[in-house]
């Protein structure tokens, strides 16, 4: 029987109440630290974004990080909030100083959210701001003020110190920081605030040379001409062209990594087309301008509108109230700059010229064969069983579009298991016909003249660029054994070669699955590792009943379902540390099979000595 529905159904939640309820709508997701999106690291550029904001208005060059396990500590040395007002502005929602635009002109953090999300998403938090020689301590448990350490004198520099602990109740008993992922934050903060000092763990990140050096630790090969560096008033750009497949963008808003792009990106890329048109005085198609360019672009906007609170794209349109278009405001500043560095760099501009041209021939060559295999598909799809689709996909308007994802798995037990239990509306499943082609020193030929290849591009919608993928997540779901890892390989192959935008814009993922399940009659535990497994013996007790995961075929759909929901593990896939792609691939997939078997010699390991480490 249905329930009353009365005047007692409906209830008003506090803002605490609220944020804590539906912790989605403020942070993104929670997750336990394994993704760089996840909520812990937006608490953490949530409270570095306001020490950024005093930075930017002049006051502080140095924010200083600390962590220690689970707790961070975030001390600037900006003018400190003001004593009065500081529980205020770290526990009261649309509390803040930032609705006056002439005091914070171009900040990231508008609405006065942020901290107070910080303080509610915590299970302790401690504020301390500092001004003129006095200092106030407030403490909060789990939002809610547990102490208030009144004003009194210190000899502390100004500035604001900010100390929390994420929630276990609501980011998992599991979650930690991955020291890498804040890392990456934090050269970004470095390269956007050329004269600004961060230090982590006591250890200083600057730039000297801002985008430019951004450019410099992102490229993965040679590039073709010397790195484009310009800038302006509330604008900068570097960019270059590689010898690599696709397109690479790194994109700010007044500091803020927009890694889902937005306005000020699609008004770049329509730019730097048009820009490019008119100095080589020839209708270039677009593809060809961009095939192979890496660029970053930084912008400020006057009170910026991003389409969710973690501010991962752009949905301005203006530079500000009474200024131009952002169409207009890039499409001028590149016109002008970027001109002029191609008119006084002509060797530059030539070899620019010859990579847009030699796009060109490419793409003509491969449009016959392009048209084959279309039709090749065409008819075989009537037949192809390879891919079972979801109903939403990355490039809808559907509020679920981001959770979209594909697994690529190898044969058709482990697809036969995974369909079986896949989410129907988000979770699409791609089957391997045994193992694909190594696509090493191949040409993109290869992609038409391979069906599976072929079939697996037009699945995820990228043959003519990254605008119309359908999944938010690609991942390879291969068997823990020496011939899934020689699959994984060969995809990750395919893909960095041809489309590395995959990767570099965060979209490859490798699923973890368990190696061992432990259980007795009351209790079950997967196992990731060995060292799980001892924990989960030492738990169970030494009779548990332990099974040994050979294949995903084995794991029963039941089972599966638990490894693809909520609780997925699944490894992004990144190339921060890698800086020449085809070295790696020339050393792995290439014909250099003495020194690779040199090397594999080298490095055996026996399997007592991998369970002892």
């Amino acid at each position: 029987m249905a329930s009353n529905y009365t005047e007692d159904s409906i209830k008003t939640l506090s803002p605490l109440e609220h944020i804590r309820l539906r912790p989605g709508m403020y942070i993104g997701r929670l997750g336990n630290g394994s993704n760089v999106e996840d909520g812990i690291y937006v608490l953490l550029k949530e409270t570095i974004d306001n020490s950024i904001d005093e930075f930017t208005m002049g006051h502080g060059k140095k924010i200083e990080i600390e962590l220690n396990e689970r707790t961070i500590r975030v001390r600037d040395y900006g003018r400190g909030i003001p004593l009065g007002k500081l529980i205020d502005c770290v526990s009261i929602i649309n509390t803040g100083a930032k609705y006056d635009s002439e005091t914070f002109q171009k900040s990231v953090g508008l609405n006065g959210v942020g901290q107070k999300a910080v303080n509610a998403l915590s299970r302790t938090f401690t504020a301390q701001a500092i001004r003129e020689n006095e200092t106030r301590i407030v403490d909060f448990e789990q939002g809610k003020l547990s102490k208030d350490r009144k004003n009194h004198k210190t000899a502390e520099r100004n500035g604001t110190i900010i100390t929390f602990t994420p929630d276990e109740a609501l980011f998992g008993q599991d979650f930690k920081f991955r020291p890498e992922f804040i890392e990456e934050m934090l050269w970004n903060y470095a390269y956007l605030n050329r004269s600004l000092t961060l230090t982590f763990n006591g250890k200083a990140y600057k730039s000297e040379n801002g985008l430019k050096d951004l450019l410099v630790k992102k490229l993965t090969g040679d590039t073709l001409y010397p790195i484009v560096h310009i800038e302006a008033e509330d604008i900068e750009v570097a960019l270059t062209h590689g010898a690599h497949y696709g397109e690479e963008y790194y994109s700010f808003v007044n500091g803020q990594h927009t890694t889902m792009g937005g306005t000020h990106l699609a008004a770049f890329r329509e730019a730097l087309v048009a820009t490019l048109r008119n100095f080589f005085k020839k209708d270039y198609d677009a593809a060809d301008i961009r095939q192979s360019v890496i660029a970053a672009v930084s912008i400020r906007v006057q009170e910026p509108v991003f389409e969710s609170q973690t501010k991962t794209k752009l949905g301005s349109n203006d530079l500000g109230p009474k200024g131009p278009t952002i169409r207009q405001f890039i499409g001028g500043f590149l016109q002008t700059h970027l001109d002029n560095w191609l008119h006084r760099n002509p060797e530059a501009a030539d070899a620019l010229k010859r990579k847009i041209e030699e796009s060109e021939r490419e793409r003509k060559e491969l449009s016959g064969i392009r048209n084959l295999a279309r039709e090749r598909a065409k008819k075989a799809s009537l037949h192809n069983r390879k891919l079972r689709d979801c109903r939403v996909h990355l490039d809808t308007k559907d509020k679920r579009a981001e959770a979209s994802t594909i697994f690529i798995v190898e044969g058709d037990s482990a697809s036969g298991s995974l369909t079986s239990c896949r989410d129907v509306q988000t979770q699409a499943v791609f089957a391997l016909k045994g193992k694909p082609l190594n696509t090493f020193g191949l040409t993109k030929k290869v992609i038409y003249e391979n069906e599976e290849f072929h079939l697996l591009q037009s699945a995820l919608n990228i043959e003519e660029g990254m605008d119309g993928l359908r999944y938010n997540k690609v991942i390879i779901a291969t068997d823990a054994d020496v011939d899934g890892m020689h699959i994984r390989l060969l995809l990750l192959s395919f893909l960095l070669q041809f489309f590395p935008e995959l990767i570099t814009q965060g979209h490859l993922f490798i699923l973890e699955t368990p190696l061992f399940r432990v259980r007795n009659k009351k209790e079950t535990r997967y196992c990731y590792s060995e060292a799980e497994k001892q924990a989960a013996m030492m738990k169970l007790g030494q009779a548990a009943e332990i099974t040994r995961f050979k294949g995903l075929g084995e794991v029963s759909p039941a089972e599966f379902k638990d490894f693809i929901g909520e609780a997925m593990r699944a490894e992004k896939v990144t190339l921060d540390r890698l800086h020449d792609v085809e070295g790696l691939l020339t050393f792995y997939m290439g014909k250099n099979t003495p020194d690779r078997q040199e090397f594999i010699i080298g490095n055996l390991r026996a399997e007592k000595d991998l369970i002892e480490a």
